[in-house]
């Protein structure tokens, strides 16, 4: 669990039952797994009943061999070569891909979510054969999962997450993380450590998962086996990004990427390796877990356009100048980033001289096609375009920069031999900025220049305020939330209180309305509590409670929700759950309580529930009907001596527990 994460806000998702989590046949295996004395014979029978699984099991176990040795052809053979720790993990991974696929959240990418954690897991694992700082096979786990945060939220967060997704496309300068924070009070880099940690992944993977996508911030010295596995991943997400990014984008990514790859120690010819034979596991990865991959370009090849490119790789960020005086602007106190876009070549090398001796970056495009593309690349800060070019014309190539949110805050000079009033003011309601005639006057130009850099320095100083007003927002939004949370939560227990129980009962009988699925709940009493109160005094009481609470969360299913009601009273949901199963749980949790020992100052305190169980039927009008029908099954438990579980409604005796429920028919 990360140091900021809040563990009983985790304890209440968990208990929401709306967390990401393994289904089915994994669920199986993974259980099996943690059995001390399971033998692998067992294990390949219940991997047997789950084809798909096992193609994939086969597939990783031949992936960590060398290419001399004979392939895996059994479940047997590839429990051997991965060893059961790895075959828990891509249980759970494998069964979350294959029932987390799709969802409701609209905005949320779930096909290449999904891919990119696929190209991770597999970029993962061959980091980790060539840095052996990690199991190959419990790090293609780590990749895969690395990133669970985003998709849990926007499975528990449906409407919520689906609006943060669209302001970080409105502003994609700001983090993620940073607007999750603001809307949920925390963020999926959290969500993902804490998830890992609660599925038994070591320290040395889920704090890592935390910081890969700051790795600044990551307090492991360098070398260690920590800051291996965090800038493993930062390697593993860019070699993702690098992949699934559009083919002109992918020489201006490599550089990076090289760079990521000499930090931990991996030259470019192991990084060329690496990347040739990621792009063939992609493709038969993709094939078995019918995700899209395409075949990636050679290394060679996308190095060799890296190295064609023309223009020079330039920092996002702007660079203070140098203060350089000369013909150009007098004192420039901002290198900026500028695009000349004009087909005739002296003018570009005028104005160039004018603008690098003032301490600008200079780029040159050809024409306004040219133009477009490059300024969509390199986002320059003000562009000096001619009005008259061939393919697009300055006023074509300006509308078109303002569609874009890059070319909408770019400072845009056109240079033009016509100085009508009806053209310019043409100019200008297409988005021109102010404009520079021809032939081109050094002095005319600098002035327009400062003119300029006061308009971007003015829209960065008002960036800057917009950031400081997001972050206090966002603050201000964790506060709140945070305060809503405590209103929600009982301080004793770490449970929701009342208030949370009734809402979230109105949502889940909506719901069940909805869907026409069964709803069932249980109220449950301590049997008497007042008398450990009154004997043993009121801090007694409140770790009696405490300790019995604990027994509960352990003994319930993951979608149940429970809450404490009162002061000895407990409600449970069970969300499609009908009354036979319903009373099934019910008698697990009375025996788990019945079975915990429970102390007070040295003493041992016997300590038992009493529960009522009701589900919802037709003659239910609203929630509270289905309360009181479980209240009275609670009376009708303790009426027959306490520790029993009741209900009023007819069950099939042969699905309760023998002696356990009551029948009021």
């Amino acid at each position: 669990m990360v140091p900021s994460f809040d563990v009983n806000k985790f304890e209440q998702m968990k208990a929401s039952g709306d967390l990401p989590s393994p289904r089915g046949s994994a669920l199986a295996i993974i259980r099996m797994i943690q059995e001390e004395d399971v033998s692998l014979a067992e294990l390949a029978r219940v991997i047997k009943t789950d084809p798909a699984f096992v193609g994939r099991l086969i597939k990783a176990a031949n992936g960590l061999l060398p290419l001399d040795r004979r392939p895996v052809a059994s479940i047997p053979e590839a429990l051997m070569v991965l060893g059961l720790p790895a075959v828990r993990t891509m249980a759970l991974g494998f069964s979350l891909l294959s029932s987390y696929r799709q969802g409701a959240c609209v905005g949320f990418d779930y096909e290449r979510y999904w891919s990119s954690s696929l190209l991770m897991a597999l970029a993962m694992q061959l980091v980790t054969q060539r840095t052996r700082v990690a199991a190959p096979d419990e790090a293609f786990s780590v990749g895969l999962l690395a990133r669970i945060g985003e998709l849990a939220l926007a499975t528990m967060y449906v409407k919520g997450y689906e609006g943060v997704l669209a302001e970080h496309r409105s502003f994609p300068e700001t983090r993620l993380a940073d607007l999750e924070r603001q809307a949920f009070a925390m963020d999926h880099r959290e969500l993902s450590a804490a998830m890992l940690a609660d599925w038994k992944f070591p320290r040395v993977f889920s704090q890592p998962v935390f910081y890969f996508e700051q790795p600044e911030r990551a307090p492991y010295g360098a070398g260690s086996r920590e800051y291996m596995v965090t800038h493993g991943l930062v390697l593993a997400a860019a070699l993702a990004e690098l992949c699934l990014a559009e083919s002109v984008e992918q020489p201006r990514l490599l550089p990076g990427v090289v760079a990521l790859a000499n930090r931990i120690g991996l030259d470019r010819d192991v990084l060329t390796a690496m990347y040739d034979r990621l792009g063939k596991e992609w493709l038969e990865w993709g094939a078995i877990l019918k995700l899209p991959a395409e075949t990636l370009p050679p290394f060679s090849e996308l190095a060799e356009a890296v190295a064609n490119q023309t223009s020079e790789a330039v920092s996002a960020d702007p660079v203070p100048a140098a203060g350089v005086q000369g013909e150009g602007p007098a004192r420039v106190g901002l290198a900026l980033r500028v695009l000349i876009v004009d087909d005739d070549a002296s003018i570009r090398a005028v104005l160039r001289g004018v603008l690098e001796r003032a301490g600008h970056k200079v780029f040159e495009a050809v024409h306004g096609r040219a133009g477009l593309e490059m300024a969509l690349e390199i986002q320059p800060q003000l562009m000096i375009i001619d009005w008259m070019m061939p393919e697009m014309d300055g006023l074509e190539l300006t509308r078109s920069l303002r569609k874009t949110k890059i070319g909408r805050t770019i400072y845009i000079l056109l240079l033009t031999s016509l100085e009508e009033d009806d053209r310019l003011i043409e100019a200008f309601e297409n988005g021109v900025d102010d404009f520079v005639t021809k032939p081109v006057k050094p002095r005319v130009l600098a002035a327009r220049l400062r003119a300029g850099h006061r308009v971007i320095r003015l829209q960065q100083e008002i960036e800057k305020d917009r950031e400081e007003i997001r972050h206090f927002a966002a603050e201000l939004a964790v506060s709140n939330r945070r305060l809503q949370e405590v209103a929600l939560t009982d301080s004793l227990t770490g449970f929701p209180n009342r208030r949370y129980a009734i809402e979230r009962m109105t949502q889940e009988w909506a719901a069940s309305q909805r869907s026409r699925r069964p709803l069932s709940c249980m109220v449950i009493d301590v049997d008497g509590f007042k008398q450990i109160n009154d004997g043993y005094g009121h801090d007694v009481g409140d770790r009696v409670l405490v300790q019995a609470s604990s027994a509960l969360k352990l003994a319930l299913r993951s979608q149940d929700v429970i809450a404490r009601t009162g002061g000895d009273e407990f409600l449970v949901i069970c969300p499609e759950t009908s009354l036979e199963a319903a009373v099934v749980c019910a008698e697990r949790l009375r025996k788990a309580v019945e079975g915990a020992r429970l102390t007070a100052d040295g003493v041992a305190l016997g300590v038992t529930i009493s529960v009522g169980v009701a589900t919802r039927d037709g003659t239910m009008a609203d929630p509270d009907a289905l309360l009181k029908r479980a209240d009275q099954g609670a009376y009708l438990a303790k009426q027959r001596g306490r520790n029993k579980v009741g209900t009023v409604q007819s069950i099939q005796k042969s699905v309760s527990p023998p002696g356990a429920a009551g029948s009021g028919g």
